[in-house]
């Protein structure tokens, strides 16, 4: 079983083979069990706040694993909260420094984030690589804010996007390197998802993601994204990219068969919840500049069996094309005594 390579992937898919044969942390946080207590509380309070999606999504996974993402997002979240604190660059390249500097050692009590994050990237082995290529893909909003081409966004979506699927792969668990391309395929699809549905409100902060030759060629101008149109020519842009989107998707699903059972019905929500926000893009005939489109508690509730059923088509779709490939261990079994010391 394999993922399609598109021309376009193969430098991302480059990045994602070299990040995972980097260094890991092979220590833990020496801090009291109280102190990481509170401070993976403050993480799922972060998400439930900021992503009812993802806050839904990590709920389905095991206590552990669900601890472990939400800490990863909360660390996703503070790195990209530094962006957008200051409008000066350097201002911000100097906030991000001192971020880099505070990783680089074992985060005290009174840093919640860093300290769960510390204890989830040794405790899930994952690779120092794709926190790096995290940062800087974060950090080209600070030098760039147009894209020429198709293959120039994709860059940026693995950097902030695929680059956190792959993290989240670990503490998952996967079946071994197969799973790759799925994960880089899905992290494009939901950045993706997020760029079509907030047009508008990245065009008040000067910032406009859609490829620069695909606005040429459905004759749509910058102008006009400034105006918030929403004719023909917009309509059908949106169309492509939607359906790119979806495309991408479709793509990623047979990577979930890959992934730990314990883990593969919290992707797939995630998934699919994210991808039903094209649908409520298309319901609003496409005008992304005056409501932001969006999935209500109660839709995604709905939805919920409905993706166990595709959960589980999906696994039993995999077993039959099974394939041997590496296991992706983490470093700490539950009988092991250091977890019982770690555990909450």
């Amino acid at each position: 079983m394999g993922a399609r390579i598109e021309s376009w992937e193969q430098s991302v898919l480059t990045k994602a083979y070299q990040a995972l044969n980097t260094p890991i942390a092979d220590t833990f946080s020496p801090v009291e069990r109280r102190s990481r207590k509170e401070a993976f509380k403050y993480c799922e309070r972060l998400i439930k706040y900021n992503s009812h999606t993802f806050y839904l999504a990590s709920s389905l996974l095991p206590r552990h694993k669900r601890m472990g993402v939400r800490a990863l997002y909360a660390f996703c979240r503070a790195t990209d909260d530094l962006i957008d604190q200051t409008s000066c660059a350097a201002d911000a390249h100097a906030l991000l420094e001192n971020w880099r500097a505070r990783l680089a050692q074992y985060p005290n009590v009174y840093d919640p984030v860093l300290l769960a994050w510390a204890d989830t990237r040794a405790r899930y082995q994952i690779p120092h690589g794709y926190e790096i290529q995290l940062i800087e893909g974060i950090t080209r909003d600070l030098r760039q804010r147009r894209y020429a081409t198709f293959a120039e966004l994709a860059e940026y979506c693995y950097g902030v996007a695929s680059t956190v699927g792959l993290m989240v792969m670990h503490i998952i668990r996967f079946r071994g390197e197969a799973a790759l391309p799925y994960a880089v395929k899905l992290g494009i699809a939901l950045q993706l998802t997020n760029i079509l549905r907030d047009v508008g409100a990245d065009w008040k902060v000067g910032r406009l993601y859609l490829p620069l030759d695909e606005l040429a060629r459905f004759g749509v101008t910058e102008a006009d994204i400034a105006r918030g149109v929403v004719d023909e020519r917009w309509r059908a842009l949106m169309r492509f990219q939607i359906n790119r989107a979806r495309g991408l998707y479709a793509e990623a699903k047979p990577g979930i068969a890959l992934l730990d059972p314990e883990g593969r019905f919290a992707i797939t929500a995630a998934a699919e919840l994210y991808r039903a926000i094209l649908e409520d893009i298309e319901t609003s005939d496409y005008d992304v500049f005056r409501r932001r489109a969006h999935v209500g508690r109660w839709s995604k509730i709905r939805r919920l069996p409905g993706i166990w059923r595709t959960t589980h088509t999906l696994a039993e779709s995999g077993e039959k094309r099974k394939t041997v490939v590496r296991t992706g261990d983490i470093p700490v079994t539950q009988g092991d005594e250091r977890w019982r010391e770690l555990s909450l």
